[in-house]
């Protein structure tokens, strides 16, 4: 079963390189391992295009090593913590999406502008603010998870994402999703602000239609496809 999921955040990785959600090497997609014994992640020091499934390593709460011959991140306990407090998650994104990054600086909403903005408001996308830096410690972790409570995804001010979900290509789909919702933001912005948008009703409805489980795995497996691996 691991080696199945190894291979999985593999093409979740490359799949994240595509849709431009890389930073050189930095950045993470984790899964929780079916067994319990850990979280495996994607190793340090590759870029998202990079990774194969050998280049992933299980790694427990305290960031111990426990398989794989790679490094661990640094930020291991954004997976760990959000994992930690969130039993039905399993899969986790960390990214430096630009587009995220900017319209969390601004201090606005996220607004239901589009369909994107819809899977995750409302309502408002949760903001972390203890620290733009690095998330070195499990305090650190345990904090992001606290803000990012039972939503999909949080804004690290100033740093990046934290999406969350119940497995990898729902994690990967949203993430892509949380940053093109973003982006249309921040094109409302330089166009004055939105004249329009869903109400809360409308826009909870559009999240029904638009991205039911069904929905997130064609766009998944279109994703897998598109890269020429399935």
């Amino acid at each position: 079963m691991s080696a199945e999921l190894r291979e999985q955040i593999a093409v979740g990785c490359r799949i994240l390189a595509g849709a431009a959600q890389g930073d050189y090497v930095w950045g993470h997609l984790s899964a929780r391992d079916p067994d319990g014994a850990g979280t495996w992640m994607k190793a340090a020091g590759y870029g998202f295009e990079e990774i194969t499934a050998d280049r992933t390593v299980l790694v427990d709460r305290d960031g111990r090593v426990l398989d794989g011959t790679e490094r661990r991140h640094a930020e291991y306990p954004i997976h760990t913590e959000i994992m930690a407090r969130r039993p039905d998650v399993n899969a986790v994104v960390h990214t430096h999406s630009r587009a995220a990054v900017a319209l969390a600086a601004t201090g606005r909403a996220l607004e239901p502008v589009s369909h994107e903005g819809t899977f995750f408001t409302p309502p408002d996308v949760p903001r972390f603010t203890a620290t733009g830096d690095l998330i070195l410690t499990r305090e650190l972790g345990a904090r992001l998870a606290e803000c990012l409570g039972d939503r999909p995804a949080v804004l690290m001010v100033n740093h990046g994402v934290a999406v969350a979900a119940k497995d990898i290509p729902t994690a990967v789909v949203a993430t892509l999703l949380l940053d093109a919702a973003c982006d249309m933001q921040l094109r409302v912005l330089a166009a004055g602000g939105a004249a329009h948008r869903s109400s809360d009703a409308e826009a909870l409805s559009k999240r029904e239609h638009c991205y039911g489980d069904a929905l997130i795995d064609d766009a998944w497996r279109y994703l897998v496809r598109r890269l020429g691996t399935g």
